[in-house]
């Protein structure tokens, strides 16, 4: 269990080979967590994989049940499979666990469901203790979807809002490598005039936009889409206005884009939302800098975003904007471990 400040903790990080497990590791090394050890563990396939931790050369281990012994925290980053079969096996050797696969907010386990930047500004759901509940040490961090949309709902809480709208742009790389290799070689063998690969998508990705994916492909959109609704209702729990959420699959490899409608009682200045919002950690850029990219968030932590009125409805605004999604999700669960050593020493 956490022992406050000045205190170095091991921590075990499973699924260390995966893109979001990579992105945590360095999100833990670039935020200075006191760490002592980083224990990176992934499925037997992986181990022995050479890589490096605080500098130092290290090598992937296999997950075995001793392999969160003496861990003050761990980290599942890899398949939901994989923390399904050991989150209690980490918390029974006395780990807090924070989980950034889904998996336990999916199979209903009472894990504590965290989103530091805006828990804040939230009243707290006394009726339901997976929201900043303290009665067990399993955290559940959501993805970057679901940070987005909560972000949204609760900045834009103080306004009297009609309707919020939220069309998300998800990169491959929220599929994990594979997706990331299908995408690419898509590319490559449309422009060469081959035959595409779709073991994935089991569609085309690359140089199109997807309403749906291939009948074959696991999960499909609409089952990302339902998921990404269902958490942020549980996150919000009534406490802010739900928006409506829409996913189209776009033929980028990283960063995740959308686009929101607003719609208010009656008209309000586009500088007190950003103002609202900024207040939550979110970045809005100055009317002359360009509107955030794929590109430009690469490496940032932080959501990025351009507000600007709608040309036919006086009270409606528009909201662009993007995140580094591996980024956004990685510094999200490393937020919740420094809030849990802040808050052990009160």
């Amino acid at each position: 269990m956490p022992r406050g400040p000045g205190t170095f903790y091991r921590l075990a990080i499973v699924g260390a080979s995966s893109l979001l497990g990579k992105e945590l590791k360095q999100v833990l090394e670039d935020r200075n967590f006191p760490a002592r050890d980083i224990v990176l563990l992934d499925e037997s396939v992986m181990a022995g994989t050479l890589t490096e931790a605080g500098g130092e050369a290290t090598f992937i281990r296999a997950l075995e049940e001793d392999s969160f012994e003496d861990a003050e925290f761990a980290f599942f980053a890899g398949s939901a499979s994989d923390a399904q079969r050991n989150w209690e096996v980490a918390e029974k050797s006395g780990s807090t666990v924070i989980d950034l696969t889904g998996a336990l907010g999916a199979s209903g386990t009472s894990a504590n469901y965290t989103i530091p930047s805006v828990a804040p500004v939230l009243p707290v759901d006394r009726g339901a203790s997976r929201n900043e509940s303290v009665a067990r040490a399993v955290y559940s961090s959501p993805s970057s979807p679901v940070i987005i949309a909560c972000t949204l709902a609760v900045g834009l809480n103080v306004f009297e809002t009609r309707r919020i709208s939220v069309l998300l742009f998800p990169p491959v790389s929220e599929r994990g490598q594979a997706g990331v290799e299908e995408l690419e070689s898509q590319t490559a063998s449309l422009l060469s005039f081959r035959e595409i690969a779709q073991p994935i998508f089991d569609a085309q990705v690359a140089f199109n936009l997807l309403a749906r994916y291939g009948e074959a492909s696991k999960p499909s959109l609409a089952q990302m889409r339902a998921a990404i609704a269902h958490d942020v209702a549980r996150y919000l729990a009534d406490r802010a206005p739900l928006p409506a959420i829409q996913l189209v699959q776009a033929p980028v490899f990283y960063g995740y884009a959308f686009a929101a409608y607003v719609e208010m009682q009656s008209p309000v200045a586009p500088e007190l939302v950003e103002a609202a919002l900024a207040k939550l950690g979110v970045k809005i850029g100055a009317p002359s800098d360009p509107p955030p990219t794929n590109v430009s968030v690469a490496g940032e932590s932080d959501i990025q975003l351009r507000i600007e009125p709608d040309l036919n409805v006086a009270s409606g605004m528009w909201i662009w904007g993007v995140t580094d999604n591996l980024r956004l999700a990685a510094n999200n669960a490393v937020r919740i471990a420094e809030e849990l050593i802040a808050s052990s020493a009160h």
